[in-house]
């Protein structure tokens, strides 16, 4: 379980790079816009452009928050306890995440697919098609969702052993106190 835990840890290192330099192009691409404003020649678009690469990064983000142990949490009651006691919070605090994740991934196939049928365009100037930014968009909550019934999988395996360490490697606070 440790070494699935790294490689899913890796990847989503990897994701969070693809997500940052996404999100440095969007920068890149507004400044470009409003520079050329001076000129009289804006690019246009990319306000809706920025949107699209938000909403993807946002979607990729959080499994990378996830792995990082990144989201936030209320520890004050949870250091209280022993370490058995945290692992079962952690337990409970990851399971929380991942139904939400899995309903999110749920609901927003319901979303894709409404626009896949409608074949559904931007009401802008670009027209684009929306199913190009909620496929990403999806596909992004879809692995958040896998991402996180994979450590809940594995703090599972790791509490029936009572591993309690590796418990808190996987899924208990990262921060300092």
């Amino acid at each position: 379980m440790q070494g699935l835990i790294q490689t899913l840890t890796r990847i989503n290192g990897y994701i969070a790079l693809a997500a940052g330099i996404m999100l440095l192009i969007a920068v890149v691409a507004i400044l470009a816009d409003v520079a050329m404003r001076a000129f009289g020649h804006p690019l246009g678009g990319t306000d809706e452009m920025s949107g699209y690469v938000m909403a993807i990064a946002t979607a990729w983000g959080a499994s990378y928050a996830l792995t990082e142990r990144a989201h936030v949490r209320i520890e004050l009651i949870r250091n209280k306890f022993v370490p058995a006691g945290r692992a079962w919070m952690d337990l409970f605090a990851l399971a929380a995440l991942a139904v939400t994740a899995v309903v999110i991934g749920w609901r927003g196939w319901g979303v894709l697919a409404s626009t896949l049928a409608n074949d559904s365009r931007a009401n802008t100037a670009l027209a684009t098609p929306l199913a190009l930014p909620q496929t990403l968009w999806f596909a992004g909550w879809l692995w958040f969702a896998v991402s996180a019934l994979i450590l809940l999988v594995s703090v599972m395996a790791f509490m029936i052993k009572r591993d309690w360490s590796a418990v808190d490697d996987a899924a208990g606070f990262k921060g300092e106190l």
